[in-house]
This record gives structure tokens, C-alpha cells and sequence, in this order.
């Protein structure tokens, strides 16, 4: 089989082929016709289009893409007058180079792998296993494990891991109101959970129930809160100082699937839901408890995960009517004005999607756009913008049921690459902040690592294990 074959590569992500150079006219001629008429389209083109004086054939006619060679050339002699590349040209380079080659293997474990997630800085990867395992691997050291964990009371699997901002302490939730702390800084490799290590526990709920569960979790950007979404419809906030939950907020009608701050400030909360919303919780004017400040409707099932772009205004979420969808808040609604749309007897966890309702659409739908190919079932799939330093947040790329990663081009929705290795559902997947990587984890138990090399080496594949699996999933 090509690797053309295999990776699912379109062309025309790919650098230095004569038959993309040629063909990148037509593209930038139709590009107007196929691009995201809004914003986010425009400022994304902003953000990884070179410089004027670069990019020109001829005099008032303008060709994209630039090659590399003739970007260093061009800053070499100084065309901008910077003397440099600009963060947009630096993208416009970087963005080419997808990680598409490979895969490498990092590990295989017994159990399904439910979270992969680069650190901010890029130096380590997270991975939490059904199992009870969560492995960091130091990715400058040759992706050795830098801290092996064993966790303490888990509740059916690992739901979700948050690396602290100073990468000192690990935050992992299960199906259960606690969510631990591990010191990761500690030079303690193994941690096994108040046996080599304390794990510190957080009580998320004010009345212990047995049936509580948190699906997901994060820090904050200043490290002093986590919020969660739980399975009783509510969005928590842990103030880590005060040692207590600061928030509760009765957000949904059904399980929030999903939670995150919107930027740095750490005021505006995204939530996702299975009650088919996402919504935007504001706390500098949280007047009336459980109003929220806005609603975004679209999908026609669950939410299973919400990535925000980080500048408190644009979001992207997976929906389990197989989409994902981009939305700005700006065009959100101050409340639910249409019902619950649900008008068959239909489980994600075990029923493919009814193939006449891909073609439904919400009559309400708020959504800039919508990227469809990828399929979201059996758990909590989950998307990302691509990292703003390298691509300049250019594309869009999740993990599939279908055992697959795919990447789209944010502006024209294209598929631009679908990466075939796992032989299970892909839950999660991380591109490395400032690297061509790319790691993703699936229930067949492997992390493996794809990259776009500068050498010749030669993949090491790691050979999924295949595993029977239970009837109900998260």
C-alpha cells in the first residue's frame, strides 16, 4: 500500500510537489468562492499568508503557496525590509509540513488509551489508560517515561488529565466526585497512589453520590482553579486555594461532557453537553444562578467535546450527529429557542448513525461552519485547533470512531490529511505546540507519534492488539 494510500494525504498539503505548485493558481483563484466568508477566515489567512513582496509572480497577481526555498531566499535579501520572517510568514512555511509520516510507536498497553496531551511547552506527553495507568514521557529524552502513575479508587476509566500550568501537578478524574493531584515535579518515577506518593483528592460534590462521575477537567491559566463537567448536568469550580469548590453551577439538562476557559482570564466558561448545547457561562455577571450568557445551537446530538482558539471568542466542538462545528459567540443566543431534537430511539455507544440524518440540519444552526468525514461514536471524541505558533491555527483536526485522525483546513473545510494506523476508536490526539507531531491514543491500547521528518528514517510500527470490548463506553 503507498503511504499516499495510507495516511489519506491530500496533495495538496504537501510541500515541494511540482503537481501542488502548479496547481496552487487555480486554488487561490477559487478560493473566495470556497473559503469561511467570516472573521476567523480572514484573520486565519492574516496569520499564515507571507509578505507581500514574497508571494508576487507578477505585478499585481499573486500565487500561493510560496516555495520554502524562495521564503529563504526571499529573506535573505531582506524583501520585507524586516530582515526576518514574520510570525505569519513563519506559519505560512511551517504549515506545510503536516504531521503526517509515520506512525512511530511510544507504548502499548493491555487496556484502551482514553487521553494523549502534549504539555504547553512541548517537553512532555500525558497519556491515562482505562486501566488505572497514566504515563508522562519526556519527548526530548527519546520519549522515556518520566513519571509512571498508579491511581487511586478509579471509577471505570480515566476520563480526563490536566498538566498544571508550571507542569508541577497532574490533575486525573474518573467516574467518580474525586479528582487527584499528583506532584509530577517530584523525581519519584514510579507513583503508585498513597504508597509511593500521596495523591491528593479534591471532593467535588457538596452530597456524596455514588452514581457522580466527572467527564471532564482542566486548570485554569493561572493554576488556582479547575473546573469540571459532571453526569449531574452541573459545571463545577474548584478554587485550589481555599481547598473547596467555589462554583456550582446547574449548567445543562444532561451530562456535561465537556468543559474549558475561554482564554487566559479564566471568566468565561465553554460547556458541552448531551442536551445537544454549548454554552458560554460569564462570572463577572453570573446575576441569576444556572443563566447563562449564552447559548450556541446547532447540533442534533450530544456534545462530546468543546476546544476554544483561546481568544475568548471562537470555539470548535464535536457533536455525536457527527460534526464538528465552529461557532463565535458573538452570534450566540441569550437562550434555548428551539427544543431538544431527538425524534428517534438512537445510542452512540453502540449504533451507527442512521445514514438519512447526516443530511439533517438544525433549523436554528448558529454554527460558522460545519466538517463532516470523521465519524463520532462508541466515546468522547475529541478535536482541536492546531497549534497557533507553527500553523497559525490554520487547521482543525480530531480523533474517529473509525480508528482514524483526520485534519482540516479551517477556511475551506477540506480534508487535508486522515491518518490510518489504530485498530480502535481514536479518542484523543495532540499536535506538539512548535514540532510537525503528532500523537494520538486509542482504545486498541498504543500511543503512537506522527511526525514530518527532516531525515530518512523508517517508522516503527506498533501492532495494535485486538481487544473485545464491553457494551457501554464514555
Amino acid at each position: 500500500m503507498s503511504s499516499r494510500r495510507r495516511f489519506g494525504k491530500d496533495t495538496s498539503a504537501c510541500d515541494g510537489c511540482d503537481s501542488v505548485e502548479s496547481s496552487a493558481t487555480n486554488e487561490e483563484a477559487n478560493e473566495a468562492s470556497k473559503s469561511l466568508d467570516h472573521e476567523i477566515g480572514h484573520l486565519t489567512k492574516l496569520g499564515t499568508r507571507p509578505h507581500q513582496h514574497l508571494r508576487g509572480v507578477f505585478p499585481g497577481k499573486l500565487r500561493l503557496p510560496v516555495s520554502t526555498l524562495k521564503m529563504l531566499m526571499g529573506r535573505e535579501s531582506n524583501y520585507s525590509g524586516r530582515g526576518r520572517f514574520s510570525s505569519a510568514d513563519a506559519c505560512h512555511v511551517l504549515s506545510r509540513y503536516l504531521p503526517i509520516n509515520g506512525p512511530w510507536g511510544v507504548d502499548q498497553l493491555n487496556s484502551p488509551a482514553y487521553v494523549s496531551q502534549f504539555s504547553n511547552d512541548g517537553l512532555f506527553l500525558v497519556a491515562g489508560f482505562q486501566g488505572g495507568h497514566i504515563r508522562i514521557y519526556n519527548v526530548e529524552k527519546r520519549w522515556t517515561i518520566q513519571k509512571d502513575i498508579r491511581t487511586k479508587s478509579l471509577r471505570w476509566t480515566i476520563t480526563d488529565t490536566s498538566l498544571s500550568p508550571d507542569q508541577r501537578n497532574l490533575a486525573y478524574a474518573s467516574m467518580s466526585p474525586i479528582v487527584y493531584i499528583v506532584n509530577v515535579g517530584s523525581s519519584t518515577t514510579e507513583s503508585l497512589a498513597n504508597i509511593t506518593e500521596v495523591h491528593e483528592g479534591l471532593d467535588f460534590s457538596s452530597d456524596y453520590d455514588v452514581d457522580f462521575g466527572i467527564f471532564s477537567v482542566k486548570f485554569s491559566t493561572d493554576g488556582r482553579e479547575l473546573v469540571a463537567g459532571s453526569n449531574d448536568a452541573s459545571i463545577h469550580v474548584y478554587d485550589l486555594h481555599a481547598n473547596k469548590v467555589s462554583l456550582k453551577i446547574p449548567a445543562h439538562t444532561s451530562d456535561v461532557n465537556t468543559v474549558c476557559f475561554a482564554d487566559e482570564t479564566g471568566h468565561l466558561i465553554f460547556s458541552g453537553s448531551d442536551d445537544n448545547l454549548c454554552k458560554v457561562w460569564d462570572r463577572r455577571c453570573f446575576v441569576t444562578k444556572g443563566q447563562a450568557a449564552g447559548v450556541l445551537m446547532g447540533h442534533l446530538e450530544g456534545i462530546t467535546f468543546i476546544d476554544s482558539r483561546g481568544d475568548g471568542r471562537y470555539l470548535i466542538s464535536n457533536g455525536k450527529d457527527q460534526t464538528t462545528k465552529l461557532w463565535d459567540i458573538r452570534k450566540m443566543s441569550s437562550r434555548n429557542m428551539f427544543p431538544k431534537i431527538k425524534d428517534r430511539d438512537w445510542d452512540y455507544r453502540w449504533m451507527e448513525y442512521p445514514a438519512h440524518a447526516r443530511t439533517s440540519r438544525h433549523p436554528m444552526d448558529q454554527s460558522l461552519a460545519t466538517y463532516r468525514d470523521h465519524s463520532v461514536l462508541r466515546t468522547l471524541i475529541r478535536c482541536y485547533f492546531s497549534p497557533a505558533y507553527s500553523t497559525g491555527q490554520k487547521y482543525i483536526y480530531t480523533g474517529s470512531s473509525d480508528h482514524s485522525v483526520y485534519i482540516y483546513d479551517l477556511v475551506t473545510g477540506a480534508q487535508v490529511a486522515k491518518l490510518v494506523h489504530h485498530d480502535g476508536p481514536v479518542r484523543d490526539c495532540s499536535w506538539h505546540p512548535t514540532y510537525p507531531m503528532l500523537a494520538s491514543s486509542s482504545w486498541d491500547g498504543s500511543i503512537v507519534r506522527w511526525e514530518f521528518p527532516g531525515d530518512d528514517q523508517v517508522p516503527i510500527l506498533v501492532k495494535p492488539r485486538v481487544r473485545r470490548r464491553r457494551a457501554i463506553y464514555y
